[in-house]
């Protein structure tokens, strides 16, 4: 299969235009873990004290979590244990697991729900961390995704990513399209935008209260802010010809997006958030597309054909000469950058098909990450260490998670129909 440079972003909504999907607006994402790290981490998660009070299962939502990332075994203690209980630590320790979670839930007078937990070393015996969140009852689930992310911060020393969104497109009837979010588990699904014409290229702000996509709604490709918080649009790029491919800068002040302006091939302009101050980048016969910024906000990785396929480049912000940064492979796109600016994930095609890579951009070491045919549109979750992507094309109906290292593999599926254009978003402010 052969897809054209152009393809990448300014005429996906041929191939959105094709998607059958029988899904309706509460379908929950389930998760199948397909595969495990190496050297795992012997954990056992209590159920946690009064844990009824709440329709969600705190205990069982942690568990998930750390099975999740391919760094835990997790044992099971067939038993609920508060963090005020007395505990035998040698006895967890025989019995194989190097770390104990224990806690409980208490409803407070406003309805909130309070939720403790203890982080014990069966090795040392001795405490790593306790924690007291307090949410809404509706957000309880959050509250689990958090010990979580402190639990995988203790053990791994590493921020955990389980407590972040994630959003992508979906299809749904005849011509509905939508704008999803959800936990990075899939879980509490919620629909920012319908729209009877495509939606694609969704983009987070680094605040995550915004999403930047490009809409059809006008029979025209257009960029939209939509502010998750309110539901507020607003226009930012709508020039004669094709506006598409938006990425945040790291402070949120810009915005990369990909222009036929004049009648040209796409090119990469940078304009201010809110619209103004269009500033043309690249200027070649070719087509460059698809930028996205380094982790500085210096210097913008595009896609271009200017040395007669696709490949990757970058340039910096303020001008100057653009470097080829992928070599190996005749075909390589969608650039993503990780949130410490040290890899480079894209899309290549070798042998006639599309998957996913990552380049140490400091060794320039190529590690091919996928085993599928026709994967697309991969996005790095928050601390670096996954990489989101839609397999087969979306074709599946799920959306598939790889560690960075190539060990750890799992999907996020729904029962029938297609998603795609996944993208992972950042740490809430």
């Amino acid at each position: 299969m052969n897809k054209s440079p152009i393809a990448l972003t300014l005429t996906r909504a041929a191939a959105l235009l094709g998607l059958s999907l029988s899904l309706s607006a509460q379908a929950q994402l389930r998760v199948e873990i397909s595969g495990v790290g190496s050297n795992q981490l012997p954990i056992a998660i209590a159920t946690f004290a009064d844990e009824s009070i709440s329709s969600a299962q705190v205990s069982a939502i942690i568990k998930a979590d750390l099975a999740r990332s391919g760094y835990f075994k997790i044992i099971d203690t067939g038993t609920v244990i508060s963090e005020t209980s007395a505990i035998n630590l040698d006895s967890w320790k025989a019995r194989g697991a190097d770390a104990l979670v224990v806690g409980s839930l208490q409803r407070l007078a406003d309805g909130r729900i309070d939720v403790r937990y203890k982080l014990l070393d069966t090795v040392k015996s001795g405490q790593l961390s306790a924690l007291s969140i307090v949410n809404t009852a509706q957000r309880t689930r959050v509250s689990g995704h958090q010990i979580a992310d402190d639990i995988y911060e203790k053990l791994i020393g590493a921020r955990g990513a389980f407590a972040t969104r994630i959003s992508y497109v979906a299809k749904s009837g005849a011509n509905q399209y939508r704008l999803e979010v959800a936990d990075a588990d899939g879980e509490d699904t919620r629909v920012a935008l319908t729209s009877n014409e495509p939606i694609i290229s969704p983009a987070w702000s680094p605040d995550g209260t915004k999403i930047a996509y490009v809409s059809f709604e006008n029979k025209k490709a257009v960029v939209i802010v939509q502010n998750l918080v309110n539901s507020q649009r607003t226009v930012v790029a709508n020039y004669k010809g094709t506006n598409s491919a938006p990425a945040w800068s790291p402070d949120g002040s810009k915005l990369a997006v990909a222009l036929t302006r004049g009648g040209a091939l796409a090119q990469v302009y940078v304009l201010d958030a809110d619209g103004s101050n269009l500033r043309r980048l690249t200027n070649t016969s070719g087509i460059d597309t698809e930028p996205k910024f380094s982790a500085d906000g210096q210097t913008v990785y595009f896609t271009s054909d200017r040395s007669g396929g696709p490949q990757i480049y970058r340039m910096p912000v303020g001008g100057g000469d653009a470097q080829r940064v992928t070599f190996a492979g005749d075909y390589n796109i969608s650039p993503r950058l990780s949130s410490d600016g040290k890899t480079l994930a894209y899309i290549s095609r070798r042998g006639g098909r599309f998957q996913l890579y990552a380049i140490d951009l400091a060794t320039n070491q190529e590690q091919r990450l996928t085993d599928g045919s026709n994967d697309e549109s991969p996005s790095f979750s928050p601390n670096g260490k996954y990489l989101m992507y839609a397999p087969d094309g979306g074709k599946r109906g799920s959306l598939a998670v790889v560690s960075i290292d190539g060990r750890v593999k799992y999907s996020l599926s729904i029962k029938a129909g297609e998603i795609r254009e996944p993208t992972w978003g950042p740490y809430m402010k």
